[in-house]
């Protein structure tokens, strides 16, 4: 009779010990959700920004020759789907070049700039795309401006602009994936974060490649009027993203892909190439391939940075 009696009394404490597992599981499953809508909603009011009680916000957009379309293109629709109940459009959206007369973006389209450096309203929000070589007067406006902006952000390669000014020394900053050593290099008082979607220091801002922007637009909108109002932006806009919400969630680029004999990287951007066709260094023995002919050159002016910045080859 014993036996029977101690197997039943060592299921019921199997039993037990079991409900009470799942118990603690669920109860550790509660907190763990708990801290991170504690965690989403600290995120969500840090860095707010209060919007004016009359008129409109101006957003500037600085554009020159080579301007890449989503870059601006995508904040632009953001905040030009921002509804506000009661309230006009709230974001009054502008772009600035060095003068008007008609620019070609990304892809040929053509765009004739609304204002010029010298006469452009004072902006609250100044977005930066990736375009060409800054001029001077570019990187003046935006300096001077940026003095009494809410937020300068830049989208892309736009990050190697605002770098020009300055104003991202001893601060972290990200980029186009693909320009990781390039910026690195260049800008070596910038603390570089690979695997970000967007950085924010003060009212400064940088966001990762092309559609990153529409993300960092959302984190701006929801600075000003809050997640909700964000939220229903990017519903509205029929976009399904969430890097908005999470600005290290591009962390499936913080790790650098490692360039091999079957399938070689460009050692400057580190997009794909064909051997066959491509341009190439050969730098201590070891062959190099480009994207183009100005990754070559690039290389070539510091092989020894881009070939320690690749030792995976």
């Amino acid at each position: 009779m014993n036996a029977p009696i101690n197997s039943i009394n060592r299921r019921d404490l199997l039993n037990t010990v079991s409900r009470i597992g799942l118990a603690a599981a669920l109860a550790l499953f509660v907190v763990a959700q708990l801290s991170a809508s504690a965690a989403r909603a600290e995120t969500a009011t840090t860095n707010s920004l209060k919007p004016p009680a009359k008129g409109d916000i101006p957003v500037a957009f600085v554009i020159s020759e080579g301007a890449v379309i989503i870059d601006f293109c995508g904040p632009w629709e953001v905040f030009r789907d921002v509804n506000i109940p009661g309230k006009d459009a709230p974001f009054r959206l502008y772009t600035v070049s060095d003068k008007i007369a008609p620019i070609t973006a990304g892809g040929g389209m053509k765009i004739v700039p609304d204002y010029t450096f010298a006469n452009a309203p004072t902006p609250k929000v100044i977005v930066i795309p990736a375009q060409s070589e800054p001029s001077k007067a570019m990187l003046d406006w935006i300096r001077q401006s940026t003095k009494n902006t809410d937020v300068t952000m830049s989208v892309c390669t736009g990050a190697f602009v605002l770098a020009k000014t300055g104003l991202l020394d001893r601060k972290s900053a990200t980029t186009f994936h693909a320009a990781f050593n390039t910026f690195a290099m260049q800008f070596p008082k910038i603390e570089l974060k690979r695997g970000a979607r967007f950085v924010e220091n003060g009212n400064l801002a940088t966001a990762g490649g092309l559609s990153s922007g529409i993300d960092l637009a959302l984190r701006v909108v929801e600075r000003y009027y809050g997640r909700e109002v964000a939220a229903k932006t990017a519903y509205n806009m029929e976009y399904q993203g969430q890097g908005w919400m999470d600005a290290n969630s591009n962390q499936t680029y913080a790790v650098t892909p490692v360039s091999t004999v079957e399938n070689p990287l460009c050692p400057v951007c580190g997009m794909d190439v064909d051997p066959k066709t491509s341009p190439k260094s050969v730098y201590k023995g070891t062959t190099y391939y480009f994207c183009s002919d100005d990754d070559k050159k690039t290389f070539d002016a510091a092989p020894d940075k881009f070939a320690t910045a690749n030792k995976g080859l």
